[in-house]
């Protein structure tokens, strides 16, 4: 499996850094991050800036998923059947997009095969990388029968 995360930010040495680099160390999958930054004043021409730039990032992939918290909430186990059942329909690269201070884009939001959300609550955006790799790691073990999943 492909995994490639676009992101909105440019991650500096921090704990959470650190986080997200041992969870994508563990991961088997190929995974790669690729940071973006639009530099524009005008909130809402910043966002459409960037959403431009992340699906654009993403052209090729199987399956775009935006992370944003107005998209569905998944238990780790459902996230992960979701992955399983795409695998299984013969897909095998997925785009993670996350966007900047401001959210995604209406546009990136509409083009995304699915938008997932962490929950209600606002995460820094470093950590939603750390978050995503721990899931990423943690649908792989469920997928694999690895026991680090407990349900």
């Amino acid at each position: 499996m492909k995994i490639f995360i676009a992101a909105i930010g440019k991650a500096k040495p921090s704990p959470e850094r650190q986080l997200y680099d041992d969870y994508i160390r563990r991961l088997p999958w190929k995974a790669v991050c690729r940071e973006f930054d639009a530099k524009l004043q005008d909130p809402l021409k910043r966002k459409s800036k960037e959403g431009g730039l992340l699906l654009g990032a993403c052209q090729g992939y199987d399956k775009i998923i935006a992370l944003d918290e107005g998209g569905k909430t998944f238990s780790s186990r459902e996230f992960s059947e979701t992955l399983g059942h795409w695998q299984r329909q013969g897909n095998s690269s997925f785009a993670f997009i996350i966007g900047g201070a401001d959210g995604l884009s209406p546009e990136a939001l509409r083009k995304a095969h699915l938008v997932w959300s962490f929950g209600r609550v606002t995460w820094p955006h470093m950590l939603v990388r750390a978050l995503l790799a721990e899931q990423l790691y943690r649908a792989h073990s469920v997928l694999s029968g690895h026991p680090y999943h407990r349900d």
